[in-house]
């Protein structure tokens, strides 16, 4: 229950954005660089806050929305904008934490919890990033890693420090918290809580005005509304794919290499005898002679162990020295003295005399050069080739390290180049036409979205069979699309924007009458206008937390935050309309009715009630540290970020 609606409430994109020491030990955030008095600008050292005396820098901000923003790319959505992620309360969400994190810091100092350097270079050394070949900590590395990032050693060991001090300060305390019955009661009868009441949609296509705006109506809307045309970023990629077979190799063997890869191994061609062998091991050679005096009268080796108590070894084919190694010598020779199907006499070894049958026998005989000849053709024609790719693709890749251009080198070896569409970063092919990039450039996509153009990389499709050159052909930027190439969709955005407020009057009257009695159909049936939508709702609240997706319509959670006998209007998302909500009725059926429904909910709610506390203690820690927040600068970085939206 609480996290369903902490996950509508506080994060839009849904995924709860994590800013915080283990994200710069990732290499988070760039260097913070404070200076300045005053709030002013948004420059790289400007403040967008100050908290408990310390400034908090406008590049420790910038750094963390990118980072917050390839996060949100990772898990939840490849193609995914600054501008939408700023839409969408993302910027809003890396303010909040990064001041919740300088709080927390100064809180903690303040009552003495220290973080020293011990520890932190404890931490340090536990950073898959700064290790070198051997797996241990390279001080070289970590200072490479470090300017590569634009971070400070300083800045890196003040995060660790934070995040040390905040689990000191927060771990101990709230790691297990139980709920009270009596809470925990509360939000199991809310799990059988059934709510019944109407949602209606009033549309603003039916308040939209028919006529198409002026043109200085639709510049002055879009240029408010340019963060709804932006378009991903897209990239084409050049490729040629080309087989061992393109690169005009002959791996041949010739008879010399034939006859010397025989001659070095002349033992593997003379005749040769394999044996397989089950066997036991008993204590004594009187009683291995009287195992094999059975064994020769009919009994099978196995009957003779079952009945003895002792386990059949099944050996496989091996040769006389190989079993020998794994026994001992005089039993290998006495196997091998033995018929296919016999009895093996008895023979001592380290652990006991063996009693055994030999249950297969194949013998190999010796080949000619001219019968081996084949073989050995085919073993060394797969060598020479593999080798021969292998020296060819270096070469490859060494004339596109030294700057060679894709189509130059596939001019060079005779490939042919082909061109994708534009891609956006999950693979898809932006456009109308829609559809994924073809199979053998799926693995390559997110690797294209890290190059710089004209710089083709070499990879390998099929290992040692198949081979890819690929490059970047063109970039194309997120940004916003002009107006000229969006001004059918633009002029539609501003007819649903204008229908949109007089939808919103429409909705005040109809919530005014249905607060005063009227029944909600009556209500929109006075509006006399076409395209409202009314649904009746009876649903448990299990219902919605039993959705797999988490995806809960925003009325029907307005629904279930409700009084009874209350309506409300809501907002739909981009001008599509506004809801009205009429709540008729609340019934809950009694939690003794369903066993051990307290119980499950007082451990599925343990991490929620464990948030709720840290969210609380935080809040407290802000008030008493001190925040003060310079709207106007994250403002100014909120423009900036977005590109002037």
């Amino acid at each position: 229950m609480l996290s369903l609606f902490r996950r509508f409430f506080q994060s839009k994109i849904g995924l709860p954005l994590f800013i915080g020491f283990l994200v710069l030990m990732a290499f988070a955030f760039a260097a913070a660089d404070i200076t300045g008095t005053s709030f002013s600008g948004v420059s790289a050292s400007s403040r967008v806050a100050v908290v408990g005396g310390e400034p908090l820098p406008a590049s420790e901000v910038t750094s963390g929305a990118q980072i917050a923003l390839e996060q949100v790319r990772a898990q939840v959505d490849p193609t995914i904008t600054m501008p939408a992620f700023i839409a969408q309360d993302g910027l809003d969400e890396v303010v909040k934490q990064l001041i919740d994190r300088y709080a927390i810091g100064a809180f903690a100092q303040k009552y003495g919890l220290r973080a020293g350097k011990n520890l932190i270079d404890s931490e340090i050394l536990t950073i898959p990033a700064f290790r070198g070949a051997t797996g241990e900590f390279d001080q070289t590395i970590y200072q490479a890693a470090l300017r590569q990032r634009g971070i400070t050693d300083a800045t890196l060991r003040r995060d660790l420090r934070d995040g040390l001090l905040e689990q000191q300060l927060f771990e101990s305390t709230m790691g297990a918290p139980r709920m009270p019955e009596k809470v925990a009661r509360h939000y199991a009868s809310l799990v059988l809580e059934r709510r019944q009441g109407e949602i209606a949609l009033i549309p603003s296509a039916a308040f939209a005005p028919t006529a198409d705006p002026t043109a200085q109506q639709l510049d002055a809307w879009y240029k408010d509304n340019r963060a709804r045309f932006v378009r991903p970023e897209r990239r084409v990629l050049r490729f040629a794919v080309f087989s061992a077979d393109q690169l005009g190799l002959d791996p041949t063997p010739s008879e010399a290499e034939i006859a010397a890869r025989f001659k070095a191994n002349a033992d593997a061609y003379k005749a040769s005898e394999q044996r397989a062998v089950s066997y036991f091991i008993v204590p004594t050679e009187d009683a291995a002679k009287s195992f094999v005096t059975r064994l020769k009268g009919g009994m099978t080796l196995e009957a003779a162990a079952r009945d003895a108590g002792f386990n059949v070894a099944k050996g496989d084919l091996r040769g006389k020295d190989e079993l020998a190694n794994s026994t001992s010598l005089a039993f290998a020779e006495s196997v091998f003295k033995a018929s296919e199907r016999g009895v093996v006499e008895p023979t001592s070894g380290t652990l006991g005399w063996y009693v055994a049958r030999v249950d297969r026998v194949v013998r190999t005989p010796a080949r000619t050069l001219a019968q081996a000849s084949s073989e050995i053709a085919a073993q060394l024609r797969q060598e020479k080739l593999a080798a021969a790719v292998a020296q060819r693709t270096s070469e490859i890749e060494a004339e596109i390290d030294n700057g060679t251009a894709l189509a130059e080198v596939a001019k060079a070896y005779n490939l042919k180049v082909d061109t994708t569409p534009e891609l956006l970063a999950d693979g898809r092919i932006y456009g109308p036409q829609g559809g994924q990039v073809i199979a053998q450039l799926m693995p390559l996509v997110a690797t294209a979205f890290q190059m710089e153009e004209s710089a083709p990389q070499l990879a390998e499709l099929t290992p040692g069979r198949e081979f890819i050159i690929f490059d970047v052909a063109r970039i194309e930027e997120s940004r916003a699309a002009p107006l000229a190439d969006i001004r059918a969709e633009a002029v539609e955005g501003w007819k649903r924007a204008e229908g949109a407020k007089l939808a919103r009057a429409a909705a005040d009257r109809v919530l005014k009458k249905v607060v005063a009695g009227t029944p909600l159909a009556t209500a929109l049936a006075a509006e006399n206008k076409p395209g409202f939508e009314r649904e009746t709702v009876n649903l448990k609240r299990r219902e919605l937390i039993a959705r797999r997706d988490g995806n809960v319509p925003p009325p029907l959670v307005l629904m279930f935050s409700m009084a009874q006998g209350s309506a409300k209007k809501l907002e739909a998302p981009r001008d599509l309309g506004w809801y009205v909500v009429d709540l008729a009725a609340i019934t809950t059926d009694p939690v003794d009715s369903e066993p051990g429904l307290v119980d499950q909910t007082r451990r599925s709610l343990a991490p929620t009630l464990s948030q709720e506390y840290r969210a609380q203690v935080t809040a407290a820690i802000r008030k008493e540290v001190g925040v003060e927040r310079n709207e106007a600068a994250i403002e100014a970085l909120r423009k900036q970020l977005a590109g002037g939206v």
